[in-house]
């Protein structure tokens, strides 16, 4: 709960023990500021309920010492249970926090349109139609000046009240839901200057999971961006939960990428033409990287596309093996419960020959995968080792789980805490990229200790 949340439901409780008729203004007052500063929410509508009845009643003449005792007793016991059932709400489904990142950068972030003129895009209404992608990038940032003002922190991600109802849809839940994400922010600051204390930063590629977005895993774009990673994020238009363009166009998700309902030779046909597509979408991204490099100036020079690497989750995860596999300029992948079954026969039989990280949750991966990635395992090159976190879910590897304490219940995350998760995958994934990309093996020496959740599975 936020701050003037948390001091409503005190001057509401301190009404409650103390029934004067002069500490009646003070939860009033409370709540207009927290309309005022913080913003309404649907969550503290019983809250906002309780405390304009409070408002609303009556009291008469102080009774006797006497007959108070028993009257304000029984009073006050029905007040505070009924104060504890309207604070649940707000409770329970608080704004989420993105962890700050622990690196020595500030973490700078902008977002770019990107249209290939190579490819149209069979997933549009109209097949004749170019493809079209929104990519965020988060990147290490210059510290400001004495005198220099920053911009407010980027919110968690942009179109709140055009993305929140689609996610909403998503997890199968009412599509007012999730309508206070418009307050979450990040610790990220939008096109901000990007540092120089270095000649050139290694690039990270990120691809999304089947319904996902291009902010899902911001706790973990920020980390990599503070170690001095830039990171970059393409929305996968039409197969992504929905995409907004700058013009306000939007692309809602096209349930024909992955159809459901048909024979498992067919969907198994649908998946590798979906990650051809994404893997398309990241070789283009790169390619756009090379000339944002040489030509725009908030990039010039800034972006190492000699040392590259890509991780994504689920499809996204399975999209990183198969560019890495026919993409030299991928020099390391990382796949977090990554799903195989769109992967290209001729990759699962080869396997990429680049160091790879996988990690899996204990609770998500399915047989029919896991037979592809032992498969795979066998063809890859040195070194590829695999974890797998106890305690998690399939949607742990992102922000989901942050929306609530009862995540675990919605089918979100596992029961293993939800920082404690992110602390792993920050750990992991940045002491993996620091020892391929940087040369830095006391990284990922240290990446290995101190987490008991974390089960080596098998490496070579």
């Amino acid at each position: 709960m936020r701050l003037f949340e948390i001091l409503l439901s005190l001057g509401l409780l301190f009404r409650l023990l103390y029934p004067k008729r002069w500490n009646v203004p003070i939860p009033l007052v409370v709540l207009i500021l927290h309309l005022l500063i913080e913003g309404y929410r649907w969550q503290m509508i019983p809250l906002y309920a309780f405390a304009l009845l409070t408002f609303a009643l009556v009291f008469g003449e102080l009774r006797s010492a006497e007959t108070q005792a028993v009257a304000w007793g029984w009073k006050t016991l029905l007040g505070i249970v009924t104060l504890s059932v309207c604070t649940a709400p707000p409770a329970l489904f608080p704004i989420p926090e993105i962890p700050p990142p622990t690196g020595a950068y500030p973490v700078g972030t902008t977002t770019l349109y990107l249209t290939d003129p190579a490819r149209t895009d069979p997933y549009a209404p109209n097949p004749a139609t170019l493809r079209e992608l929104v990519v965020q990038v988060w990147y290490p940032a210059s510290k400001p000046g004495e005198n220099s003002a920053w911009p407010p922190a980027a919110p968690w991600m942009d179109n709140i009240e055009i993305v929140a109802p689609a996610i909403s849809d998503w997890i199968e839940m009412p599509t007012f839901f999730l309508d206070h994400l418009q307050y979450a922010v990040t610790t990220s600051y939008p096109n901000v200057p990007m540092a120089d204390a270095e000649p050139g930063f290694p690039v990270l590629l990120f691809s999304h999971g089947f319904g996902g977005f291009r902010a899902q895993n911001t706790f973990q774009m920020q980390e990599l961006a503070s170690h001095g990673y830039i990171v970059v994020a393409p929305e996968h238009t039409y197969a992504s939960v929905i995409t907004v363009f700058p013009d306000g166009r939007v692309a809602a998700h096209n349930p024909n990428t992955l159809p459901d309902n048909v024979p498992e030779t067919e969907y198994d046909r649908a998946a590798q033409h979906l990650v051809e597509q994404w893997t398309a979408d990241l070789g283009f991204v790169l390619d756009s990287l090379k000339f944002l490099n040489e030509k725009e100036p908030m990039f010039v020079g800034k972006l190492d596309l000699a040392r590259v690497g890509v991780f994504g989750h689920s499809t996204g995860g399975g999209a990183t093996v198969q560019f890495c596999a026919q993409d030299t300029r991928c020099r390391a992948g990382l796949g977090m419960d990554a799903w195989l079954v769109p992967v290209a026969d001729t990759v699962i039989a080869n396997g990429p020959k680049q160091p790879f990280l996988f990690l899996y949750s204990e609770r998500w991966p399915k047989p029919k995968n896991m037979a592809l990635f032992e498969r795979l395992f066998g063809m890859m090159g040195s070194p590829v080792i695999r974890f797998t976190i106890t305690g998690t879910a399939h949607y742990d590897f992102t922000d989901l789980p942050a929306l609530s304490p009862l995540a675990p219940y919605i089918g979100l995350k596992g029961p293993l805490n939800g920082k404690q998760v992110q602390e792993i995958i920050d750990t992991y994934s940045l002491a993996f990229f620091d020892a391929v990309l940087k040369g830095e093996d006391r990284g990922w020496e240290a990446g290995l200790e101190g987490f008991p959740e974390v089960i080596f599975v098998e490496g070579k």
